[in-house]
């Protein structure tokens, strides 16, 4: 999840009330990327909320209603995509890293054993926080015990015996086991896509990431953990194709946010957001389907923030919320199934005060272990002058 890493701004003062001075870029960039960690925390809410519930018929009796009706299940339909936010997550990840080591490849030869030790040293510590805090919290859904494995967990290993390691305490934790195959492929990656250039690079990756969907999901059919993720290579479309979009900026920064922020990303993800669900219903159509979800997904949210983005205030409320996603990442979903669980019984006007409130609260709690753990770090395992140019 570099792209809660990379772009993780060291310049933010350890205040959740202090909003940073970033540039545009940096701010919609965290802006996208706070709308899409509220997109995830909403959607385990709200699923939670409606898993047993029984919904209203809808009502035609007149325009009024009907219209009623129409944004009821506008509404559900929407909520119900939620988990697509994290397919933007995977392609900011892919961005982010490559735009910050291609930064840094720039003035001399990337030292990798720096690299990952920078790059482990922001990811595992506050890892292990959420895992204590799951451990040691009120209020969070806890419905297997504490086992052996734990130790797995702990490692990132959740792919070693998927079906029982995958989904273990924290079902939102299978995205940790996933980054660090990315983080021990990148090396290749990096190289492959210096040398290629963007086009033939995401060809070659999505060549190579469909034909694995398509061995575990025709050919040779396998648990379903492995392609959400449990092999990395089944997401490298996802992750290549922000690859390819950090070098593609890089190389001409206007055009790519002229596309992305002016109103023309948004309206190309809308209009074909609704062709790319269709690829849910056929097995051979599902092998594309994350990589088209995703990117519909992220060119809806990225236009979003665009707009957001001219509005200094939300702008910097969604940035900081962006800039700490990791750890509100981290620790939500346990929460808000415990509190979900809890008010199945109140009306739906009801659920979304509550779910505005909690929104806010994790966040804010997220932000300070985020902020708190990484704090610790800098002070225990001082940044060396190679992690700082970075």
């Amino acid at each position: 999840m570099d792209v809660f890493l990379s772009l993780h701004p060291s310049y933010f003062l350890l205040s959740p009330f202090y909003f940073p001075r970033v540039t545009k870029r940096l701010l919609w960039l965290d802006a996208a990327k706070g709308l899409a960690i509220l997109w995830v925390v909403y959607f385990h809410f709200f699923n939670t909320y409606f898993e047993h519930r029984t919904l209203l018929a809808a009502d035609w009796s007149g325009l009024a209603a009907g219209a009623i009706s129409i944004l009821k299940l506008v509404w559900l339909k929407v909520s119900g995509l939620g988990f697509h936010a994290v397919s933007v997550f995977i392609i900011l990840s892919g961005w982010a890293l490559m735009q910050s080591t291609a930064a840094r490849a720039a003035s001399g030869p990337v030292a990798w054993g720096t690299w990952y030790r920078a790059r482990f040293l922001r990811l595992y510590p506050m890892y292990w926080v959420a895992h204590l805090v799951y451990l040691i919290s009120p209020f969070v859904a806890r419905f297997e015990r504490v086992d052996s494995r734990i130790l797995l967990s702990l490692l990132g290993l959740r792919f070693v015996n998927i079906s029982m390691n995958f989904y273990y305490l924290n079902a939102a934790w299978w995205y940790f086991s996933m980054l660090i195959q990315f983080y021990l492929l990148f090396p290749l990656l990096f190289w492959a896509a210096r040398r290629l250039g963007p086009w033939t690079f995401l060809l070659a990756a999505c060549a190579v990431g469909f034909y694995a969907r398509y061995l575990m999901l025709m050919v040779y059919p396998q648990n379903g953990m492995w392609i959400l993720g449990g092999f990395a290579i089944s997401r490298l479309p996802e992750f290549a194709l922000g690859m390819a979009l950090g070098m593609w900026h890089s190389r001409s920064t206007a055009r790519v946010e002229r596309f992305l922020l002016g109103g023309a990303g948004l309206a190309t993800g809308l209009l074909l957001y609704p062709a790319a669900l269709q690829l849910y219903h056929n097995g051979y159509t599902y092998i594309f389907v994350d990589f088209a979800t995703g990117a519909c997904c992220f060119l809806v949210l990225v236009g979003l923030a665009g707009i957001i983005s001219r509005f200094p205030l939300p702008a910097r409320v969604f940035g900081l919320v962006g800039a700490f996603s990791y750890g509100i990442y981290l620790i939500h979903q346990p929460y808000v199934i415990w509190l979900g669980l809890r008010i199945r019984e109140q009306r739906t006007w009801m659920f979304l005060l509550i779910c505005v409130a909690t929104l806010t609260v994790l966040s804010a709690w997220g932000m300070f272990l985020e902020k708190t753990t990484n704090a610790l770090v800098n002070k225990l395992i001082p940044a060396r002058k190679d992690d700082r140019a970075r």
